[in-house]
């Protein structure tokens, strides 16, 4: 533990701004000799004390509620103060500030001061010190961060079942099984006449079968977790006047994007958060993609054209929007062979410029307007009319399809890419020990190597083995106070 770890810490815990009630929360060692000058005297634990706040010189900064709570039986795990004050910034930082200046003055009795190394708590703080007096796991940590930053309902309930510990309690039952075949491993290795009888007999085989299986399981549903966290960020992409800011305002149900008939309107990427089933969407509609020598595009769309293209390649998904009223003019049969070539041009770049497993659908929009030869031809794709709103539902369940949602809500808990990354990591090693396993003659020593490197990528996702740069960025990612 740092050096740090040990001082006292002291921070305004509600959100920045004017409210109801605000916060100032302190944690450390032997906090009792402060308390009683705070509050005028001393508090039953974990009993909520209605009083005055007063400043050095006896004047009322403000009343409230003082609650204290005794080591080991807080957040922290340390003694832990809560003064709940009315919510004004001025009101909260006079109180942190007494709360500071009152540490620092000597105590009459002991004749140092009360409460010494009284400092403001860095982000996280009191969460990290939680976290590192086993009061929760680093997964349950992360949880609450989760949480506060959830941006929908199922995202909320499903931090709210790892801040539970669901999700290290699967954790821990892998590690058990995992250990378990690692000492039948290992207890081979140290009497190696037993060899590969001993393992044999021990059903080292299906243990790692069903390990394997386990596994699966809570890699799957961490990948999902995963989804309700990060959420999906989804491009819209196609020609001038495709109807892409259309679809943006229906897919959000607001008039965020403006919608003209002139080519080239949309100049900037125009974003919103809406959801599909609890699933955040991150939808991002983009400038119209065209030749950037075309006389008719200026500056500005050029560098909208350029942000579209870089759009695109960070998206997780790509909605292909295609007008179905270009693709079939009986009027001026040039427009629409035209039309169809710039599509067939984007796509090959979409395809050119995009990972191989990031998803395209081609959106094929104005169905309204479109007549039944037209419409019988689309042979993939989502047919909408962006207009109506016809199709649209269809679009929302392909997008989840596409993008591997498939976990019955209730079943998820919230998961980290760190975490995904941690159970493939385990996943490729246990797939080294099963060709082990099955080889001729296996190599027992590489075996018992590939199962304590599974271990320790397990171990990381709690914390049992967690490097001090992982857990500064960790906690350095949340609001000061928690």
């Amino acid at each position: 533990m740092l050096a740090r770890h040990h001082h006292p810490i002291a921070a305004i815990a509600t959100a920045p701004g004017r409210g109801a009630v605000g916060i100032v929360r302190i944690s450390g060692k032997a906090l009792a000799p402060l308390v009683e000058v705070l509050c005028g005297r001393s508090l039953t634990p974990r009993q909520a004390s209605y009083l005055p706040f007063c400043d050095a010189a006896g004047r009322p900064i403000d009343q409230g509620l003082a609650i204290f709570f005794p080591a080991p039986h807080s957040y922290t795990g340390e003694d832990v103060l809560e003064l709940q004050a009315h919510g004004g910034p001025v009101v909260l930082q006079l109180l942190l500030a007494r709360c500071l200046e009152a540490a620092a003055e000597n105590d009459a009795a002991a004749g140092q001061p009360r409460l010494a190394g009284l400092r403001l708590a860095q982000p996280g703080e009191f969460t990290e010190r939680a976290f590192l007096n086993d009061k929760i796991d680093l997964a349950q940590a992360e949880a609450i961060a989760d949480l506060i930053d959830a941006s929908t309902e199922t995202a909320a309930r499903s931090a709210a079942r790892s801040l539970s510990g669901e999700f290290s309690k699967e954790v821990h039952a892998l590690l058990d099984q995992l250990v378990h075949l690692r000492m039948l491993v290992e207890a081979t290795l140290d009497f190696p006449e037993e060899d590969i009888d001993f393992l044999q007999q021990a059903d080292a085989q299906g243990q790692l079968t069903r390990l394997q299986q386990t596994l699966a399981t809570v890699l799957q549903r961490a990948q999902q977790g995963a989804i309700l966290r990060e959420g999906i960020k989804v491009v819209i992409a196609g020609q001038p006047n495709a109807g892409k800011s259309s679809l943006l305002n229906a897919l959000a149900g607001a008039e965020l994007a403006i919608v003209t008939p002139v080519a080239g309107t949309t100049r900037d990427k125009v974003s919103e958060l809406i959801q599909i089933d609890g699933v955040p969407l991150h939808v991002v509609d983009t400038a119209g993609l065209r030749d950037s020598l075309l006389p008719e595009v200026d500056e500005v769309e050029k560098i909208g054209i350029e942000r579209a293209w870089t759009e695109i390649q960070s998206a997780d998904a790509v909605l292909f929007l295609h007008d179905l009223t270009r693709q079939r003019t009986p009027d001026d049969l040039r427009i629409a062979l035209n039309y169809r070539a710039a599509d067939a041009e984007i796509a090959a770049a979409i395809t050119d410029r995009l990972p191989a497993n990031t998803p395209v659908i081609d959106v094929w929009n104005k169905s309204d307007m479109a007549d039944a030869e037209v419409l019988a031809a689309v042979a993939s794709g989502v047919p909408i009319s962006a207009k109506t709103g016809a199709g649209l539902q269809q679009l929302r369940q392909q997008l989840l399809r596409v993008v591997g949602w498939q976990a019955a809500p209730e079943g998820v808990f919230m998961a980290r890419e760190r975490h995904v990354r941690a159970l493939r990591q385990v996943e490729a090693q246990l797939a080294r020990a099963d060709a082990q396993l099955h080889a001729r003659a296996p190599a027992l020593d590489l075996l018992a190597e590939d199962l304590r490197q599974a271990q320790n990528a397990l171990s990381n996702i709690t914390g049992q083995f967690t490097s001090e740069d992982l857990l500064g960025e960790i906690f350095s990612k949340f609001c000061i106070g928690k």
